[in-house]
């Protein structure tokens, strides 16, 4: 807990490396993204790890469709104090001026309500389909910009799965696969063509689960070349992909949300 509420992002150490993988990012298909392993001092990581929420905690949101099997945390009050120091950090002074040199994006605003972000962990048999991430904060009214994803996922191996798969502008084809390995860092830009997701069921062991960090980054406006109606997620199937719900799905579809949320805070959903 020390080393982790100790910790600070310092530009003497943030500024080269936004340096060196500036042209990484740039040059990046499919869409403009760089990958960063050994992104923090693994120290600061295990409180992390210990305060994670179990799957079963109350406390998350559930997400259950034929697109998207995942859990969500954003309410800061419902994590631990390592934590919420960390993603204080990741929205702080400093990191915002990293990811404005790393990537060339001025003007960034973090989120303190983390939107869509926060925590999320997918547990065996889980999915998020391939999609575009939605393109306008609704409470701050501006225009997502970058995504930051700091995975959490000690000894995770490749036959686990939960690549995050990079698509092209056309879903005909997935150009990068990243395995979602302990301590590397993501960044991506956030546009209709940026097409992403695990749309696989994870296949790790009953007592794993795919964790991460998810940090959203916004600009009031955006390139004209960018711009376009707003929009929640685009969710794009792959080639010969359909969706089909399964009877648990359906079930809920049909089951008044007062319902749901109690079942869900039961545990039983």
């Amino acid at each position: 807990m020390q080393e982790t509420q100790a910790f600070t992002f310092r530009r003497e150490d943030l500024f080269p490396l936004a340096d060196r993988r500036r042209q990484d990012f740039l040059d990046a298909a499919p869409f403009r993204h760089v990958v960063i392993d050994d992104f923090l001092p693994p120290g600061v990581l295990e409180p992390i790890l210990e305060e994670f929420p179990e799957p079963r905690d109350a406390s998350w949101q559930q997400f259950d469709s034929s697109r998207e099997i995942k859990l969500a945390l954003s309410d800061t009050e419902r994590m631990g104090p390592a934590t919420r120091h960390l993603l204080a950090e990741f929205n702080g002074q400093v990191f915002v001026e990293f990811l404005e040199r790393l990537t060339g994006i001025t003007q960034l605003v973090s989120d303190p309500h983390f939107e869509g972000g926060g925590l999320h962990q997918i547990k065996p048999g889980g999915f998020l389909k391939v999609h575009a991430d939605f393109n306008r904060h609704r409470r701050l009214n501006l225009d997502r910009r970058l995504n930051g994803l700091l995975y959490l996922n000690k000894d995770w191996k490749e036959d686990y799965g939960g690549h995050l798969q990079l698509w092209d502008k056309d879903m005909t084809g997935c150009e990068h696969k990243i395995l979602p390995v302990f301590n590397r860092f993501v960044v991506f830009a956030t546009t209709d063509d940026a097409n992403h997701g695990h749309p696989d069921p994870l296949t790790c062991p009953d007592d794993r689960a795919r964790r991460s960090m998810a940090l959203y980054y916004y600009t009031n406006g955006r390139p004209e070349e960018e711009a376009g109606a707003d929009h929640t997620t685009l969710f794009k199937q792959r080639p010969g992909e359909q969706w089909k719900s399964n009877v648990r799905q359906t079930v809920k579809r049909w089951t008044p949300p007062a319902l749901v949320d109690l079942l869900n805070r039961d545990g039983k959903a």
